[in-house]
């Protein structure tokens, strides 16, 4: 390792450029320092060091920035508070959960069930979680409003284990863990899944990197919540608990900034630094404390190291020479690992024998003295001074880096090893070693009785454990996790007047569907009793989707407001940034904006406040790119409409390839809770929001934990008024009869959804006054629920086959409709052809594949052969097939339209904002 690069590890090479010009001098200003500390303590002595490099900068003397210190706690043992609670009782009952989840998972493993689980990932963060639990996390009772806490996917057992003590949960629970079908009713999920287990857990976070990202944009909408008045979340507190492999994800660190900026003290991170990730060493070459807390400092947070446990403090206060903190330093994780794994005569040998003053140090321990110095994340008093001091700390979010060991207790199988993460179940010698490590008071020949069921352990409820529990529970508000399904708030929705404008259409102009979703929002949000509630999110792009007329009335959040001259403050339109702000302004930054959506849409459950997030985003890096977020917004039951704007392959070509959305209905269709619509017109869109909001807030549907998909253009076309008697249950269930064919002549159906509407209903002209045949238009509002439903008509088959099959609704509609059907979208093929099994007679679907590029619209139609003139061709060519037309009438008609030309298209208006 370079000389460099081992001191960055270190002290970000504070003095290594350098030289000593002057030793003894230098001496003598250390001995100074090191008398303040000793008389008057390290509090004095921050206050000093801190004001001389005040001092520095006036004298422009180059000091570099301290990004990583010592390896050694951060918090000095004579600031340490005093513990609080009764530390052998904790670790008791600690003792108890680390036995019950070790069996659970273990149980688990029974020859016939074998669903798999962790154990080593609770048995060593067992101490971090216990002593929140005991002292720190909030339930829902608190008169503060309750913790949200975020915890490690992989540690689900123990949380499962503290419930089974606290009587939540029972032993036929217990047992089926991994088992959710086949022990239904008495069913535990792997990992922290809320639609799952509906009334236990809050987030899901085993997604690693999700965890972290959603609950910084939880701690913003904590206080969003509050600075718009809508509710007092000031004694809230956001938890995540993380583990250092999982600091590897991107969106793990991705958004640190943020959480600075806004000065999110409501948020603290706790890192659980086993040093180990799934497969082997986090860093073993390096020290991924020290990198974290560099990283964590830069990105403006207040970061508190919990390296060593309290056994270590004699020997750090004896290290007069700087000795053992100087082999702390330098000792990579691949060691510290390894000491985990071997004996204390082999930390003696290989670590305190580095130095000789280090091993002068520990002349006097045995090996088990010296195995028994703990690592800080095992050490209650040191855990609760860190979490005392983050949640004190103001104006900057707090991380608590904490070392453990990965396997904790479970013996030398178990404790380090590399494998650890995949290691499912005990030996019986390793459960008689465990039981022994925990005192737990079960017979070996409980044991031995069938080694695959050891018992698990609960104290009564007149036990001294049991009571002390509980009694800390009750005082802090109750359990935790506990999930509200349903909130106490019912909102009263908007009426007809806020859909006015959807029905009346463009008039004479013409206008996006976008525009037209962007004016009825608008009005949504003027509604005096449910405006306030919706939560509009835009990554960076308001502009483009006509949303900047929000700007001066709803305002940008920004909790420290706007504190600048704006530039275009003289405009009607002027940015306008407020702490009171209702616009949630995210940057270019999509991740962020489903984090600030999924935290909105789940406050009816963290809060009792339900809000309704709108997040407007261009198509193609919606469902593409933070797929994996939408997946875990589901999970978390999140509700909101989510607005692909800009949609569709051709209506955006003058931004080329990778803004050209074909697929997103395809990939929407892969996720159970989002309900996915494809709109032409304004009304449409009016009745499909108002269905939406009826369905996830109206308080009556039985499954109303559903995102809203709504794909809109920025195509400016005529928005037709609302027709008389307009097919509404055909709009929400996602097809009805927009143009019946007025001629007569042999018989056709265009099926078409979305900015593809007009193209059909040119094609239904073209037919009649150029080939004399009658084609209805049918606008398709939803090929996926349309698919959904035929599914579930199939499925229902093998659910009872004594009743007969359930007609789909699609086929239903189209059952007396006459003649081929085609269809045409602005999407690939996949999304018309879901529906293909329930299309009653011959069904070809033209549609845009492959990349997507920069040409006109109508020039890109054409090459995609999805266009009006394309449809008038396979629709003459399924007519001359059938024999209904003449035989050559698809000939001509290919050459009289030049199919093959893109320059010959004309479907297709220029405009459109991009």
């Amino acid at each position: 390792m370079a000389v460099e690069e081992h001191i960055s590890q270190i002290r970000s090479g504070l003095t290594y450029q350098l030289s000593d010009r002057d030793p003894e001098e230098t001496q003598e200003w250390l001995d100074s320092f090191d008398a303040l500390v000793e008389t008057q303590g390290t509090e004095r002595a921050q206050f000093i060091i801190r004001s001389l490099l005040q001092r520095a900068g006036a004298k422009s003397v180059g000091v570099p920035m301290v990004t990583t210190t010592d390896y050694v706690n951060t918090i000095p043992v004579d600031q340490e508070p005093e513990f609080p609670g009764d530390e052998q009782i904790e670790r008791r009952f600690r003792a108890f959960m680390r036995w019950n989840a070790a069996i659970m998972v273990h149980r688990a493993q029974e020859p016939s069930i074998g669903v798999g689980g962790h154990i080593s990932t609770y048995a060593g963060a067992a101490t971090l979680y216990e002593v929140g639990f005991n002292h720190f996390f909030r339930g829902k009772n608190h008169p503060g409003g309750g913790d949200q806490v975020f915890f490690q996917g992989h540690a689900s057992p123990g949380m499962y284990a503290r419930a089974f003590l606290e009587g939540r949960l029972s032993e036929e629970d217990m047992n089926g863990f991994r088992q959710e079908k086949s022990k239904e009713g008495h069913a535990l999920p792997s990992y922290p899944h809320p639609r799952s287990l509906p009334d236990f857990w809050e987030f899901p976070t085993v997604s690693m990197g999700i965890g972290p990202a959603n609950a910084i944009y939880q701690a913003q909408l904590n206080r969003y919540l509050h600075n718009r008045g809508i509710k007092d979340t000031s004694e809230q507190h956001v938890w995540a608990f993380l583990g250092d492999g999982e600091m590897d994800e991107p969106e793990s660190r991705g958004f640190l900034q943020l959480a600075a900026n806004e000065k999110l003290d409501n948020l603290t991170f706790v890192v659980n630094c086993n040093l180990q990730r799934l497969d082997g060493p986090v860093r073993g070459n390096g020290k991924i404390i020290q990198e974290l807390e560099a990283f964590f400092r830069g990105a403006g947070w207040n970061v508190i190291k919990v390296v060593w446990g309290r056994e270590w403090d004699a020997l750090l206060e004896a290290d007069k020479t700087n000795a053992l903190v100087d082999v702390m330093n330098q000792t990579p994780d691949g060691d510290y690992q390894t000491y985990k794994a071997e004996s204390g005569a082999f930390v003696r040998e290989h670590f305190f024998g580095q130095r000789p003053e280090t091993k002068e140090l520990v002349a006097d321990y045995t090996d088990d003295e010296i195995w028994n110095l703990k690592r800080g994340g095992h050490d209650y008093h040191k855990v609760y001074a860190a979490y005392k001091a983050a949640t004190e700390f103001k104006g900057k979010p707090t991380v608590i880096l904490t070392k453990t060991v990965k396997g904790y207790g479970l013996g030398s199988h178990f404790e380090a090893r590399n494998a650890t993460h995949q290691m499912k179940k005990l030996t019986l010698e390793d459960l008689k070693g465990f039981r022994d490590h925990l005192r737990i008071p079960i017979t070996d020949e409980q044991l031995e009785a069938d080694p695959y069921l050891p018992p698990y352990y609960r104290p009564s409820e007149d036990s001294a454990e049991y009571k002390y529990m509980m009694e800390h529970r009750a005082k802090l508000g109750g359990s935790v996790p506990s999930r509200r399904q349903e909130s106490d708030v019912k909102l009263t929705l908007p009426g007809e007047k806020a859909y006015a404008i959807a029905k009346r259409g463009s008039g004479k102009q013409q206008a996006a569907t976008t525009m037209a979703f962007v004016r009825l929002l608008k009005d949504l949000m003027r509604d005096k009793e449910f405006g306030h509630r919706i939560v509009p999110i835009v990554p960076d792009e308001s502009r483009t989707f006509g949303m900047d007329a929000f700007f001066p009335t709803a305002k940008i959040y920004n909790p420290g407001g706007q504190n600048y001259l704006s530039v275009d403050r003289d405009l009607v339109l002027a940015y306008k940034e407020s702490p009171q702000g209702q616009l949630i302004h995210p940057g270019i930054n999509e991740a962020g904006a489903v984090g600030a959506f999924t935290a909105a849409g789940t406050s009816y459950s963290t809060h009792n406040e339900p809000l309704i997030p709108i997040y407007v985003f261009y198509s193609m890096f919606g469902f593409q790119r933070t797929g994996d977020q939408f997946w875990a917004a589901g999970d978390q039951m999140a509700r909101g409409f989510i607005i692909g704007a800009t949609a569709g392959r051709t209506t955006l070509t003058g931004e080329g390839l990778q803004h050209a959305d074909g697929h997103s209905p395809v990939l929407t269709s892969t996720n159970p809770a989002v309900i996915t619509y494809d709109p032409a017109y304004g009304y449409e869109i009016g009745h499909i929001m108002r269905s939406g909001l009826e369905r996830m807030y109206g308080g009556t549907h039985e499954d109303p934990n559903v995102m809203y998909y709504l794909t809109v253009y920025n195509e400016p076309i005529h928005q037709p008024a609302e027709p008389e008697n307009v097919d509404v249950e055909g709009i929400e269930k996602g097809i009805y009869l927009l143009k019946e064919a007025t001629t007569d002549g042999p018989r056709a159906q265009l099926l078409a959804s979305g900015v593809a509407v007009p193209w059909a209903l040119e094609a239904q002209k073209i037919l009649a006054d150029e080939w004399g045949v009658s084609a209805d238009v049918w606008s398709v509002t939803s090929w996926n629920e349309l698919t959904r439903d035929g599914l579930h008509a199939d499925e229902q088959v093998l659910v009872d086959p004594s009743k007969a099959r359930r007609v789909p609704y699609v086929t239903q509609k189209l059952s007396s409709a006459t003649g081929p059907f085609i269809a045409t979208t602005d999407y690939m093929r996949a999304v018309p052809e879901q529906i293909r099994p329930y299309v009653p007679g011959e069904y070809h679907t033209l549609g845009a594949d492959g990349f997507g590029f920069s040409d006109t619209r109508s020039a890109a139609r054409r090459f995609f052969k999805i266009d009006a003139h394309s449809l008038v061709v396979q629709t003459l060519h399924s007519l001359v097939e059938r024999g209904e037309i003449a035989a050559d009438s698809a000939i001509k008609a290919h050459a009289k339209y030049d199919l093959n030309n893109p320059n010959a298209g004309k479907s297709g208006n220029a405009g459109g904002d991009a």
